[in-house]
């Protein structure tokens, strides 16, 4: 490992606007893109995530900048002029490149923090690279331990587990309501954005059926299709209630399109069953006076803002911990490294020391004839001695820096070859 570098490269949702993200988006898939790296020469081992937030390319590399020149014009092509290239560009080196994976993996570089949707793109680029045989044994062991520490995150904080937009602050709340939503019936009343979300949501949690009411009911099936749902007119409204149990609504319209009276003749018919409506519109669609109807519950736009606001707070809180998790295993893995750069020269010098020692004893045994057995073995441990005692400071001097975490190991791992007679080292390097 001694010369090689952990390189990490891309651009995301942070450094480089949408506009220049779609035009290096990979929607060939990972195979073409990944194909077209081997060609670069320099590279001994990489990987390739690109989602719709973040484009990355991590490598192992014992080449300079013209690796990095090589890389730039992968992602880039002409689509790009090449002098704005790098004001978009995030480069990282070495410990700085894994605390970048790490935080990524963890869901804190994410444009919402805790979320888990990171963690799976972050292992189905690593199938698609391991298929190519793109990654070796450094990158493996590094992108396993950034599973290993997304999952330590998940296990020993709360940052996954507050809802913070409000499509899923609104889910959280229907979940509260009614436990288990297996089953439950779901009515989007118009068709706006954030109530497709919640949707969306509900449907990841298994709800039995959508029904989409909408003015214009050509938008309605449309919608309704996507969720494997029926459509049905604005006017139905009032009678599809009896057969529903939660009502997003997001309509156009100007005006509350349901009042009270209505809801409360429905619930009769219901049985009392809980109806739980949320309001996303602005101007709301829903009078206010729903709430005082026994078992109907109302949210607006404002009480889900509340909450996650609320929850935003609690999750960044939980992100402070997070850090300090992905610092720790960052500063472990970074001595694991550091650790795996010194491990050849130790062995060289320990193999040069002891060979030295034995061919000394030989020919010392040869000058001196017979002697008994007992002298041979006190020669022997002499001879072990002496190398232990040559090896001693020598090994302290490369462990000691590798266990500080400072990162100058390659400077004392040169040192030592060098008084030593251990040549470069190439043949140590990893392929």
């Amino acid at each position: 490992m001694q010369g090689e570098k952990i390189v990490l490269l891309g651009v995301n949702h942070k450094t480089t606007p949408v506009e220049v993200r779609e035009k290096i988006a990979l929607s060939t898939g990972y195979e073409e893109p990944l194909i077209a790296l081997k060609n670069i020469t320099g590279v001994k081992e990489y990987y390739l995530l690109s989602t719709c937030n973040r484009v990355e390319l991590l490598l192992v590399t014992d080449a300079g900048a013209e690796v990095e020149d090589a890389i730039i014009e992968f992602l880039f092509g002409s689509r790009i002029p090449r002098e704005e290239c790098r004001n978009y560009l995030y480069l990282h080196y070495g410990e700085e490149a894994i605390h970048h994976l790490f935080m990524v993996a963890a869901s804190l570089d994410s444009m919402v923090v805790g979320e888990a949707q990171i963690l799976g793109q972050l292992k189905e680029a690593y199938r698609h690279a391991a298929q190519f045989n793109c990654t070796g044994p450094l990158l493996n062991k590094l992108l396993h331990k950034s599973f290993s520490v997304a999952k330590r995150v998940r296990t020993e904080t709360a940052i996954g587990s507050s809802a913070v937009s409000i499509s899923y602050a609104a889910v959280q709340l229907a979940k509260k309501i009614f436990g288990n939503l297996q089953e439950k019936k779901v009515m989007l009343v118009g068709a706006g954005e954030m109530a497709e979300l919640a949707a969306e949501h509900l449907v990841g949690q298994g709800v039995g059926s959508v029904v989409v009411a909408n003015r214009t009911l050509a938008r309605a099936v449309d919608l309704a299709k996507r969720f494997n749902g029926t459509a049905v007119s604005i006017e139905e409204l009032v009678s599809q209630l009896e057969h529903v149990d939660i009502i997003i609504s997001s309509t156009g319209a100007t005006d509350i399109i349901l009042y009270k009276e209505q809801v409360k003749a429905i619930m009769r018919s219901r049985m009392n069953k809980p109806l739980f409506f949320i309001d996303i519109a602005v101007p709301r669609d829903l009078d206010p006076k729903l709430i005082d109807i026994d078992n109907v519950y109302l949210y607006d736009i404002d009480d889900l803002s509340s909450v996650v606001e609320m929850n935003k707070s609690e999750r960044d809180k939980e992100a402070i911990k997070a850090s300090r998790i992905v610092d720790e295993e960052t500063l472990k893995f970074q001595r694991w490294c550091q650790g795996m750069a010194v491990t050849p020269t130790i062995q060289a010098l320990k193999s040069r020391i002891e060979s030295i020692g034995r061919n000394e004893l030989e020919r010392t045994l040869t000058r001196m004839g017979d002697i008994s057995e007992k002298d041979r073995k006190n020669l022997e441990k002499m001879i072990s001695s002496l190398t232990s005692k040559l090896l001693h400071n020598p090994l302290m001097y490369l462990k000691e820096e590798s266990c500080a975490g400072r990162d100058n190991s390659d400077r004392k791992i040169t040192v030592v070859r060098e008084i030593f007679g251990l040549g470069n080292g190439d043949e140590h390097k990893s392929s």
